[in-house]
């Protein structure tokens, strides 16, 4: 997409004033580091102190009525059943063959109202599925340009929101109906880092003055401004999907490994039948975690061999870990081929680069902190 036809954030002209350098996801123009910073700094910020992303781009949607969480208990992966009110839950929207159309969040507001944060490329079709599927009575709307998303991500994300004045002591998975000088704003324990964080979800109209005190509050800390790039390195480094790249629609959730996400026991949910079939009969390739052990950074698309030279899978997610030092990948390998330890080899561009496999995260996490 040109740079002129992409959406900007409410907070486009802030990043600008902050050196951001900018590109094009799904559709969105979003930061991708900033100067001074850069995706290592902005790494290291979040594992260490606190770092602040406009995520913004992400999508947003409210499906209300009587019977609400019913119907999308129904239709998504996992089991609402588990979560009241003041509480979320990841979960996965599949098509009936089982692909993953996409991963997203869910925020009990009440029986009768639910809010999702679905990827942003997704946001349309997830909206256009349930409102297709839902009954009289229950309404489905995106609200993708409605609200903005800021992410406090990092072990002092809790003492900038302290300064705030805004709600931190509730527990992962949880949110809070706040208010913020006046305007509201909703407090969510949930975050993509692997580190204790919040999300932030104002009015969009509000964004602006919210981040500004955001990133004054984490200055105290020596916190940064951070871009979609440290957020891509940070959950690498925890194993945790990306949607296009990990889950898909030739992805399912249990060959990502994210049967935890799946409510097996529910009477119902789109593509119940081939998962279940797939997971009994354990089919389909089954993602790893692979850490470089010579030099190289493995992208993408990038073949993965036994060291003997057979073919066994392709990266999915890789990237250089600030935090190791060196290249790590998720990759989907045949089954019962590998295991944990097992030397591999990666084609890296025409060249071999030996790495082990292993079972995410790669580093310690501290979200529950």
């Amino acid at each position: 997409m040109n740079d002129s036809a992409a959406k900007t954030s409410a907070l486009h002209d802030r990043h600008q004033a902050l050196g951001a350098k900018m590109a094009d996801f799904s559709g969105w123009l979003m930061p991708i580091e900033y100067a001074g910073g850069g995706v290592r700094r902005e790494h290291a910020a979040v594992r260490e102190r606190v770092g602040v992303f406009d995520v913004s781009h992400l999508g947003k949607a409210v499906v209300r009525g009587p019977g609400a969480k019913n119907f999308v208990n129904a239709c998504l992966t996992n089991d609402l059943d588990k979560v009241g009110p003041g509480q979320a839950q990841y979960t996965m929207c599949c098509a009936e063959d089982g692909g993953v159309v996409d991963d997203l969040i869910v925020y009990v507001l009440s029986d009768e109202e639910l809010f999702l944060i679905p990827n942003a490329a997704n946001t349309a079709g997830v909206v256009q599925r349930l409102a297709e599927a839902a009954p009289e009575g229950i309404e489905v709307a995106g609200r993708h340009e409605d609200y903005a998303v800021l992410a406090v991500q990092g072990p002092r994300s809790g003492d900038v929101l302290a300064a705030l004045d805004l709600p931190h002591d509730h527990g992962f998975m949880s949110f809070v109906e706040a208010s913020w000088r006046g305007t509201p704003v909703l407090v969510c324990r949930t975050g993509y880092t692997g580190e204790k964080g919040y999300e932030l979800v104002p009015r969009w109209d509000d964004a602006g003055a919210l981040w500004d005190a955001v990133l004054e509050a984490a200055g105290e800390h020596d916190g940064l401004p951070c871009g979609l790039g440290a957020r891509d390195t940070l959950r690498t480094e925890m194993g945790y999907p990306l949607h296009g790249n990990d889950l898909g629609p030739d992805i399912t959730p249990v060959m990502a490994r994210a049967v935890w996400a799946v409510g097996w026991d529910k009477p119902s949910f789109w593509g119940k039948e081939v998962l279940t079939e797939q997971r009994a009969t354990k089919s389909g390739r089954l993602s790893w975690g692979l850490r470089v052990t010579g030099r190289g950074i493995p992208r993408p698309g990038c073949p993965v061999r036994t060291t003997d030279g057979t073919e066994i899978g392709t990266v999915t997610s890789g990237t250089f870990s600030p935090t190791l030092g060196g290249g790590i990948a998720l990759a989907l390998l045949d089954r019962g081929i590998v295991t944990a330890g097992d030397a591999v080899v990666i084609d890296v561009r025409g060249r071999d680069v030996e790495a082990e496999v292993t079972r995410p995260p790669f580093v310690e996490a501290g979200v529950r902190d």
